[in-house]
């Protein structure tokens, strides 16, 4: 029923936070103020870089848990029950997800990092840009997809189960789908560091996550929608701090060579694209509703970069390739989805007329 009503009579979908808004910006500020930074104080933040245990740099964990622990106490796994309903969407969302993304992005940084613009990377750091780049397609979008969703006027229970799907999949197959794709890739494993990454950074956070949420939501739910809305500026404020680390480890190599963050943002970009067009279409090829096929879609291109990057320094190390490509990842994500997001919203008569002329012809 709600989503019939929601098809029916959409509402206006919520506007995005300032901090959402212009998260591209704060994240180029992020890249200027690290950079210089870690010029003036490289001693300060080498300090930084060694406060570490089991390989897990502390400041950095603790960051990460204020980005992610608000983002998935909105995620509600009672809607898994919806998933019955609109099972040709999530059969595109689970395809497009976890055999087509993660596999793609793999083979589209052999092409570019190892051939293309292997010639202009530094050799030493190859492995761990590819290393990075499938950190970041193994994570599919747990928050910002919410996002997305309610621009497009996406179906709200929907955009829900998918998520709840997904970060319930990614528990058990985060850690075997990236070391699959490394030792494909001939990078080595470190299975143990993985293993700690998926605990600390997934299941601890999930379990800390749901625990909030039972106990806001028994306070109501407009004391929750509340909570939630106060704590978004100090999730997206966690990722910027984090960024200003990275960029500090990273700043001399940035000033070398400027356009290793272009080169990254290539297959990152064509993955995007890729994913959320072929999600799009087998929505529409399948006849599944507009409200059905936008968030299907858009879950499929972006990703849950606050884990890729806490997993890249955990993996590799704040200097890291693997570190660097994930922030890219970031840096590129929420123009790349705003440009997805109109060309869905623009194509709704297309999409829509030919679900219509398929119907009639079934019938």
């Amino acid at each position: 029923m709600t989503a019939r009503i929601f098809q029916a009579a959409p509402s206006a979908p919520a506007p995005m936070s300032v901090f959402e808004r212009y998260l591209t910006v704060w994240v180029f500020a992020c890249i200027v103020l690290g950079t210089l930074l870690g010029h003036s104080l490289p001693s300060v933040f080498q300090s930084i870089g060694r406060m570490e245990v089991a390989r897990v740099n502390l400041p950095v964990g603790a960051l990460i848990w204020v980005m992610i622990i608000p983002m998935l106490a909105k995620v509600d796994f009672g809607s898994l029950g919806q998933v019955r309903r609109h099972a040709r969407g999530i059969g595109v969302t689970l395809f497009v997800n976890w055999l087509v993304k993660p596999f793609s992005m793999a083979f589209l940084g052999w092409v570019f990092i190892r051939h293309v613009f292997a010639p202009y990377l530094p050799a030493d750091q190859l492995d761990s840009y590819i290393a990075g780049l499938i950190l970041l397609a193994a994570a599919p979008c747990t928050a910002m997809v919410f996002v997305w969703s309610r621009l497009t006027n996406g179906d709200a229970n929907f955009t829900l189960s998918q998520v709840a799907l997904n970060d319930g999949i990614m528990v058990v197959a985060f850690a075997p789908l990236v070391a699959i794709l490394l030792g494909v890739s001939a990078i080595t494993v470190p299975w143990d560091t993985l293993i700690v990454s998926v605990v600390l950074y997934i299941v601890v956070p999930l379990v800390i996550a749901q625990v909030w949420r039972k106990a806001l939501l028994s306070r109501g739910q407009a004391v929750f929608e509340s909570v939630m809305a106060r704590s978004g500026p100090w999730s997206i404020g966690a990722l910027l701090l984090t960024l200003v680390l990275l960029f500090a480890f990273q700043g001399q190599q940035i000033v070398r060579q400027p356009l290793i963050i272009a080169m990254l943002a290539v297959p990152i970009l064509i993955q995007v694209l890729f994913n959320s067009g072929l999600a799009y279409g087998l929505n529409r090829a399948l006849g599944e509703s507009h409200s059905v096929a936008c968030p299907s879609a858009l879950i499929g291109a972006s990703n849950f970069f606050e884990l890729a990057v806490a997993a890249a320094i955990a993996l590799f190390g704040f200097e890291s390739g693997a570190a660097l490509a994930t922030v890219v990842g970031v840096l590129i994500e929420v123009p790349v989805m705003l440009l997805v997001v109109r060309v869905v919203n623009a194509s709704k008569g297309w999409y829509e007329g030919g679900r219509q002329t398929r119907q009639s012809a079934a019938s």
